[in-house]
């Protein structure tokens, strides 16, 4: 256990849960997680059209069979949505897993994650400070969504918690570096005990279709040619979403303890940490393994980097393990493989 008392615990099924964007792929996945094991979950999300809502509405019908799941249909950038489900949840941890996703929409789309990553993470931040006079109950931990993208272009390898994170190259990357330090803040001001939450390339069953791996599935599937950037030349950190399900769920009852903040020190009750697999795989082999899982070879269209994308990415996980005895190590071969499996028995 570390010196911030962040020590691994069981998950107190007494604890009500708010999970915003539960009708997103890790939101589903945490919320049924969760449910499986007794606990009640309040889930939030406005079911935008970012992606086939159907896909949402599917997620949305197997949580809605669980007594103990509540659903919230709102915005998080409307503060009397959010304001509205934590007085439904009347919450004791808050995971804030809504958010515009998607590295390259953000080029052309900026509005859209300013409205969700920025000013709805604010009313997240807000709504917990004042939790008391909404819920008569205060928030013992949120939770919240970074990502690994917050890295940049660094050379560095692995990417750990300690690095500079000042050179985003893309605004989603941006606003997801904006949520941590806002988080810090109001813990410092406030004393909301925050952990953020870096993930690294989650895939997995129910994934979102914008996502390389799950249109690479379904254009090998339909015969039809892969868009490749950079020739294949970029390494990823795949991380299965069981991985981070568990990882999630390993520090709900943990909020960090007070001088956890960046430098050890003050009053802060801030945290983050990196999840991912700790082992990074060059597109080209992810591709192969996609071709051999599938049986059928992928038509190739080469092109060059896109805007705002980056060459590698690569967790250092080392807080994780020594804080909670977790490493996520799930191969690439055994959760695309489950993900084509679930692919073909949703679609095909």
């Amino acid at each position: 256990m570390s010196k911030n008392n962040l020590g691994k615990t069981k998950l107190d099924t007494s604890k009500k849960i708010l999970v915003t964007g539960a009708a997103g792929f890790i939101g589903f996945h945490l919320s049924m997680s969760l449910l499986k094991q007794g606990a009640s979950v309040v889930g939030f999300d406005n079911i935008n059209d970012y992606y086939d809502t159907r896909l949402k509405y599917s997620r949305l019908d197997i949580l809605k069979k669980f007594d103990a799941f509540t659903f919230v249909k709102g915005d998080l950038a409307d503060r009397e949505s959010v304001d509205g489900a934590f007085m439904a949840a009347a919450p004791d941890i808050v995971v804030n897993l809504a958010a515009q996703a998607g590295v390259r929409y953000s080029i052309d789309n900026p509005r859209a994650y300013i409205d969700s990553n920025i000013t709805g993470f604010f009313n997240i931040l807000e709504a917990c400070r004042h939790s008391a006079r909404l819920c008569g109950k205060e928030v013992g931990h949120l939770l919240y969504a970074s990502s690994s993208s917050v890295y940049g272009n660094q050379s560095k390898t692995p990417f750990a918690v300690s690095d500079n994170v000042d050179n985003p190259v893309s605004l989603y990357a941006a606003t997801k570096k904006s949520n941590e330090l806002m988080a810090y803040t109001y813990s410092h001001l406030f004393g909301i005990p925050a952990t953020g939450l870096r993930f690294f390339t989650v895939y997995g069953p129910f994934g979102r279709p914008d996502m390389a791996y799950f249109s690479f599935t379904k254009c090998i599937i339909e015969g039809k040619p892969i868009k490749i950037y950079n020739n294949g030349d970029m390494y990823r950190d795949f991380t299965y979403v069981d991985d981070i399900v568990k990882g999630i769920e390993g520090m709900l009852c943990s909020p960090p303890g007070a001088g956890s903040g960046a430098a050890g020190t003050g009053a802060a009750r801030s945290k983050i940490y990196n999840i991912g697999n700790n082992k990074p795989e060059k597109l080209s082999y992810f591709i192969e393994t996609l071709e051999k899982i599938i049986g059928r070879e992928a038509i190739k269209e080469y092109l060059p980097m896109q805007p705002g994308d980056v060459y590698q990415t690569y967790a250092d996980v080392s807080e994780l393990e020594r804080d909670f005895g977790f490493k996520p190590d799930t191969s690439i071969e055994e959760g695309l493989g489950k993900f084509v499996e679930w692919y073909k028995n949703y679609y095909v």
